[in-house]
């Protein structure tokens, strides 16, 4: 579905990707493992659009978009989920869900992902029209999930989704990327709970410095001696 070769790539003058290629296949989970300062965020950005490499190529079923703006990159099927979520605090949960929607596609069928993005989700339906403000945590997060999935993406990427959560709301949200690999949505995403996210997902790639490490199955990196001394501390 999406093939990364050998992106460079730069904020200003000091460069934060050397040579990076990835492929992601359809229907499955891919997951990027690396400390702060890896160069996952960059990676994500790389490829929707937010940062243009200096070389390279980003590959999304069987068209270049390394060169394309964000909202091209969203209406061709990608839907990003950056880190914190970026909500807007002062709308309703509702209105929050209506602007994931906001492009052609995704618009004309809007009522019906809003009724399968509440069943995903109940407790947003619940919640549907509070400011987002007054949400916990845990469902500003689920909120973000749920506005990207608006977008009716074939490829979902999330960034951090576990950052800052209650280790019981953690494990809800590992089970809703679950569910929608369930639902033939194919998953991107970087965390740093690395024990959670190489049992979740079917790929993973470890990233230092900007480069690729190590790369394999998740149950074979979970096995993995340096990655069990390096991210799990066995």
């Amino acid at each position: 579905m999406l093939s990364v070769n050998d992106i460079h790539s730069c904020y200003g003058n000091i460069q934060t990707l050397w040579g990076v290629s990835l492929t992601i296949e359809e229907g499955e989970i891919t997951a990027l493992i690396g400390t702060n300062g890896a160069g996952k965020t960059t990676l994500l950005n790389t490829i929707s659009g937010i940062l243009s490499p200096v070389s390279g190529s980003v590959t999304f079923l069987g068209t270049r978009i390394e060169r394309l703006a964000p909202h091209r990159i969203v209406e061709m099927g990608i839907s990003y989920v950056p880190q914190g979520g970026r909500l807007f605090q002062d709308m309703s949960v509702r209105e929050n869900l209506e602007l994931g929607a906001y492009t052609q596609r995704a618009w004309k069928v809007k009522q019906d992902t809003m009724k399968e993005v509440y069943a995903l989700f109940p407790r947003l339906k619940e919640r549907e029209k509070q400011l987002v403000k007054t949400l916990s945590g845990g469902e500003q997060q689920m909120l973000a999930m749920a506005r990207g999935l608006m977008a009716r993406p074939k490829l979902c990427i999330f960034d951090e989704l576990s950052y800052g959560l209650a280790p019981r709301i953690v494990l809800e949200v590992f089970q809703i990327i679950q569910s929608l690999r369930e639902q033939g949505i194919t998953v991107l995403l970087t965390e740093q709970n690395v024990q959670h996210t190489l049992e979740t997902a079917d790929q993973a790639y470890v990233l230092e410095n900007g480069r690729v490490v190590l790369q394999g199955k998740s149950g074979d990196l979970l096995q993995s001696d340096y990655v069990r001394e390096a991210y799990l501390g066995m």
